[in-house]
This record gives structure tokens, C-alpha cells and sequence, in this order.
């Protein structure tokens, strides 16, 4: 956007770094927004880089630099911007090296690990977040007991659970009791409800890939930038994804 270019508030405040798109949407409403010194709700409301725009009091500004890291998210590490039980934290693995105000892209849940994007691009963010754009997801999965692969081509072929459908995308057993899970869409805690509802306990839940980018080496609670091919290759299969779907519609 150019400096006097108005924007939807919700838009220009994913491009200042604040969160993504939904989020700040949910900032609005919430009355935690103000516009030139007024409270604003409105969703409709548009705003230039000129405008007096704060969050919590904080005046936001458009963000310079953009940041897109990758993280091994170990165990025990919550992925939000506080925690009023003083859990650890993910992103203050990232404080030392990035002062920018940074937020994940989608969720690891707490006893889940591994990799996971951090980013100031809130449109980046809702681009490869949203269910449309169709990006793997992959997980290396452990359970208590063998799994029955008619299970899995249930999941494959969709469950409801609690009201909720999934979809599993694909799956590959190393053992009965491991195997690596695909899924599209990712749900919040989606297989920890799918493997509770088949009473199947897990020992560990561990993402090793998002799209094109694997965890690889990565150790925990370490963390690299995103090259730019690898920015480019999950923001084109997330907006190809989004056109076959508005094709079909």
C-alpha cells in the first residue's frame, strides 16, 4: 500500500505486524482498536499510514522489515503472545534474534513439537493458513497401541467428531504404533480428537513438514529464516489452490 492508499482497518493492521487478518478482526470487535484517538468496531472502517491507529493503547506502524522464520517448536512451549500461567513461550525463542513483533502462522497445540512459521506479513499469513489453500501439512504420529488402518481410511474418507468433520489426506505406516500422517486443512487439535474418539492414546505428535519446507535438521527450539523460494513456493500453491477453488464455485 502507498502511504495515502485507505485500507479495511483489519488489513492495514496484519500489515503493521499486529496478527493476522482474523485476529485483529477479533481485536476490532473486541473494542481494543482506536482510529485518530475514537474507539472504533466497525469492521468496514478504512484507514491511511497518516492515521493515529493504536492497539491496546500502542500506536502501530506499517512494518519495514518483513520476517518469516521457521521454528522446531519443542514440547511444552505455548504458541500465543502471553499466558497467564506463565507457561514457555515459542515465540521468546525468537526474541533474542528478531525485536519485531512476530506471530505464529496457524498452531501447534502445548504437547505437540516441531515446525511452525513466525512472520510480521499478516497477509502472508492468511494466504497459506486459510482452508483453501489446500498446503500439506505432515506429521510423524506415536500411539499407545497399534493403529487399525481401517480406521485411517474411515478418516480418509471423513469423520465427525463432536460436529466437526475431517479429512485425512493421505497416510504411511513405519509400524503399527508409527506412522506419518498428512492432512490439508489442520483443524485445532484435530488428531488429538480423532485419536481420542477411536480411544487410541498418543505418546507423540511431531510436524516435520508444511508443503515444500521439512524440518530436516532443524534441532528444537532452533530456528532459520525462510529463503525466498520457499516463500514463493508456499504462497503459489496457496493461491493456485484458492483459484481452483473460486473455479469450482
Amino acid at each position: 500500500m502507498t502511504r495515502n492508499e485507505p485500507v479495511r482497518l483489519q488489513l492495514y493492521m496484519a500489515r503493521c505486524g499486529v496478527a493476522s487478518r482474523r485476529r485483529s478482526e477479533a481485536l476490532i470487535l473486541e473494542g481494543d482498536v482506536t482510529v485518530n484517538g475514537s474507539i472504533v468496531t466497525r469492521l468496514g472502517t478504512k484507514v491511511t499510514a497518516d492515521d493515529d491507529v493504536r492497539v491496546s493503547g500502542r500506536r502501530i506502524h506499517l512494518e519495514e522489515r518483513k520476517i518469516y522464520v521457521a521454528l522446531n517448536k519443542p514440547r511444552q512451549y505455548l504458541c500465543s503472545a502471553s499466558d497467564p500461567e506463565g507457561r514457555p513461550l515459542a515465540i521468546e525463542l525468537l526474541s533474542a534474534d528478531y525485536p519485531e513483533r512476530l506471530f505464529s502462522v496457524g498452531r501447534l497445540d502445548f504437547l505437540s513439537s516441531g515446525l511452525i512459521f513466525y512472520t510480521n506479513d499478516g497477509e502472508f499469513a492468511r494466504t497459506i493458513s486459510h482452508p483453501s489453500s489446500r498446503i500439506e501439512k505432515e506429521y510423524r504420529v506415536e500411539t499407545k497401541k497399534p493403529v487399525p488402518e481401517e480406521l485411517l481410511q474411515e478418516y480418509r474418507r471423513g469423520i465427525t467428531v463432536e460436529d466437526e468433520r475431517y479429512i485425512l489426506h493421505d497416510y504411511r505406516y513405519k509400524n503399527p504404533r508409527s506412522l506419518r500422517l498428512v492432512l490439508l486443512e489442520g483443524k485445532n487439535r484435530e488428531i488429538r480428537r480423532v485419536f481420542a474418539h477411536w480411544r487410541i492414546g498418543l505418546k507423540r505428535i511431531h510436524r516435520i513438514r508444511i508443503g515444500d519446507i521439512r524440518l530436516a535438521e532443524l534441532p528444537p527450539g532452533t530456528h532459520r529464516p525462510l529463503s525466498v523460494k520457499e516463500i514463493d513456493s508456499l504462497l503459489r500453491t496457496a493461491r493456485s489452490a484458492s483459484r481452483r477453488e473460486g473455479s469450482r464455485s
